[in-house]
């Protein structure tokens, strides 16, 4: 079967960010009712658990559109979220949608366990397929140099301030932090003065040694090499990272008693006011609004603190729209072409992002979240002029991040065995911590060979 797509039809309404616990219930495939019409029927990633009703709203409104619009393919959202632990348990259980987002650090990995389709022959038929950002498109590609899927919802690691706490300590929420130095002088500041977290850090389910990644790359360093053989954690920069994590929890007091967050659990803490700093994806104020109802006149979000090294940078993510191996050729078309509608066109072809933004405005949805370039700078400019009459999230207290993002070197996660070296990564960082006499060095010369054991 092959179905043609047209271009400018209403595209995706966009769901927050990725990373945390889930729980689904749906078949992937077709039903018996598509396959006896002719149709097909696939199941789609839709929300996440605790997503407001908008949000439900909005996709379901989406899937009717691509529908009319695809009479021959059968839509049908479902509740899921991304949780590697229990991802193969689903795909052998068929409780997998059809499509689905995973992350850019696991797609090789499911790829090579032949978990999710190469869908190469239907991304060719895209009318951008030539258009990609290398860089970004590498992220859906297995090692065969086959495509297993869109990248999608690529972001930037940012710092996320709320403005209120800023106030209250005595310092400018217009004038955010632009080194590390003044993130530990304003985040001891807000604990001082107001009795809250300064900073957090995140440090469980992988979270712990993504942002430990993020805080290394930022002041320079790397935790592999480039080609994912050798492990380099034991570097100046990571412990000079974890020293000042140390000092901020144990000599500042600035990042309060609970030290165990992670993706969800940081972003309820931050949206009731309970923490000041924290790094995150760009894109995070989306899941701030739609499942933690953040005050949008509380936050802000700043370019991530560099230090002077020229290797210093930001850390880059994001996901990728991939597709069940179980599908059939079918389903996998249908479901690429649902990717393209829903959650890529938008990011390419202006008048898609106009119509996206519409139907986004109508439930309420957060529009104009600063995210990065899947294809060049010039066209990510042209949506967002495009898209700039509908923007009702506060850009004006984002500013830092978006005037200096593009300024910033942008770093790959780590290569190989990714979150399997996060997690290892978690116990340092928890035990930095926990533990006020922690031995830094045993601790990153121990997760350094515990990283390298993987790696060869």
């Amino acid at each position: 079967m092959r179905i043609h797509r047209r271009r400018g039809l209403t595209a995706l309404a966009t769901i927050a960010s990725l990373a945390s616990v889930s729980v689904l219930a749906a078949a992937c495939g077709s039903d018996s009712d598509g396959e006896s019409s002719g149709k097909v029927t696939i199941t789609v990633e839709g929300w996440r658990p605790g997503d407001e009703q908008g949000t439900i709203d909005a996709v379901k409104k989406q899937a009717a559109a691509f529908t009319k619009e695809h009479p021959d393919i059968v839509v049908k959202p479902i509740e899921w979220e991304w949780n590697a632990e229990t991802f193969s348990t689903q795909l052998a259980g068929n409780q997998l949608p059809t499509t689905f987002r995973v992350p850019f650090t696991d797609t090789k990995g499911l790829a090579e366990r032949k978990q999710i389709a190469d869908v190469t022959e239907y991304v060719d038929k895209l009318p951008y397929a030539e258009d990609f950002n290398p860089s970004v498109l590498a992220a859906a590609q297995g090692t065969d140099g086959k495509i297993y899927g869109l990248p999608t919802d690529v972001y930037g690691v940012g710092l996320h301030y709320n403005r209120d706490l800023f106030e209250k300590a005595g310092l400018d929420p217009d004038s955010p932090p632009t080194t590390w130095a003044d993130v530990r002088a304003d985040a001891k500041a807000i604990a001082d003065k107001t009795g809250q977290a300064g900073y957090v850090q995140m440090s469980t389910n992988n979270t712990g040694g993504w942002m430990l990644t993020t805080l290394t790359y930022a002041l320079g360093g790397r935790m592999e090499s480039d080609d994912g053989t050798t492990a380099t954690i034991d570097n100046d920069a990571t412990a000079e990272g974890l020293q000042m994590l140390h000092d901020m929890r144990w000599t500042d007091e600035s990042m309060g008693k609970n030290t165990s967050f992670e993706w969800g659990t940081v972003n309820e803490a931050f949206a009731a006011g309970k923490v000041g700093m924290y790094m995150s994806g760009s894109d995070v104020y989306n899941a701030l609004v739609t499942t933690n109802q953040v005050n949008p006149d509380s936050y802000g979000l700043a370019v991530l603190p560099l230090s002077d090294s020229s290797d210093a940078g930001i850390l880059g993510g994001g996901s990728v729209a991939a597709v069940s191996a179980k599908a059939t050729p079918a389903e996998q078309e249908a479901a690429v072409l649902w990717n393209d509608f829903y959650r890529e066109s938008k990011n390419y072809d202006p008048d898609v992002a106009v119509a996206d933004a519409e139907v986004l405005k109508e439930s309420d949805q957060p529009i104009g979240t600063p995210t990065l370039p899947i294809f060049d700078e010039a066209t990510w400019q042209k949506v967002q002029d495009a898209i700039a009459p509908y923007v009702n999230v506060p850009r004006d207290q984002m500013t830092s991040f978006t005037d200096g993002v593009f300024d910033q070197s942008l770093i790959a996660e780590p290569p190989a065995h990714t979150q399997e070296v996060y997690a290892i990564l978690d116990a340092a960082v928890q035990k930095v911590l926990t533990d006020e006499n922690a031995d830094i060095d045993a601790l990153l010369a121990d997760a350094n060979e515990k990283a390298q054991a993987l790696l060869g």
